[in-house]
């Protein structure tokens, strides 16, 4: 997602590496959820979060569409998003007590917060936002540790190249006139990289690769 404001804004102006200490740890967020709350649509999916939710709960995108996940717009392409519910406006995994009931397998949003991520030439550091999290008694932690992800480097890489994927076919909606082209991308995109089954029993970057190079080729084509 797009954010039009300056680093100095948002963060405490560092930039960070996964062996960095970063002042990120909540102390396991006790007593408090807050940035569970209110969050609208702000907690975009990537296929990977997907993949793991799919994997995790035993279910297929189209169930998890029923209960848990949202499809919104997002800089002009169609993504999902955990759904909020209730008066509180509560994430949908939130339990009775507070507490995260899919820790084990959540978002890569819900993983890095409070840190975010500077994305430029082609990769991607971290931050520390400071005014997204009311817990001011955080302590250090190493950033690979607190993002708590298996084979850190490969998911780093597939972030950055499903970023730069997806401000690639921003560039072709965004310049286009033709509607029917807008829309066949839009739908293409969430089909191919969310609807469409991965099987469980390959390797998730495999599959996603091969359809991300089916995706740029296509991009070409437009």
């Amino acid at each position: 997602m797009r954010r039009e404001v300056s680093l100095e804004e948002i963060s405490d102006g560092r930039l960070y590496e996964l062996n960095d200490m970063v002042k990120a740890d909540c102390q396991d967020c006790i007593g408090c959820s807050d940035c569970c709350q209110g969050m609208g649509d702000s907690v975009v999916l990537d296929p990977y979060d997907v993949y793991r939710l799919c994997r995790g709960l035993g279910k297929n995108m189209n169930e998890l569409l029923e209960k848990y996940l949202e499809l919104g717009v997002v800089d002009g392409n169609i993504l999902p998003h955990l759904r909020m519910q209730g008066e509180k406006e509560q994430c949908v995994f939130l339990d009775e007590n507070g507490r995260c009931s899919i820790h084990a397998i959540r978002p890569g949003f819900c993983r890095l917060f409070p840190l975010g991520r500077f994305y430029e030439d082609g990769g991607f550091k971290y931050i520390l936002q400071i005014h997204e999290c009311k817990k001011t008694n955080r302590s250090k932690i190493k950033v690979r540790k607190w993002i708590d992800t298996p084979d850190l480097k490969e998911y780093e890489k597939f972030v950055a190249d499903w970023h730069y994927f997806l401000l690639d076919v921003q560039e072709v909606l965004y310049n286009s006139e033709d509607s029917q082209l807008i829309k066949n991308l839009n739908l293409y995109v969430v089909r191919r990289f969310f609807m469409q089954p991965y099987s469980m029993e390959e390797d998730f970057y495999s599959q996603f690769y091969a359809r991300l190079k089916e995706g740029r080729e296509l991009l070409t084509l437009e």
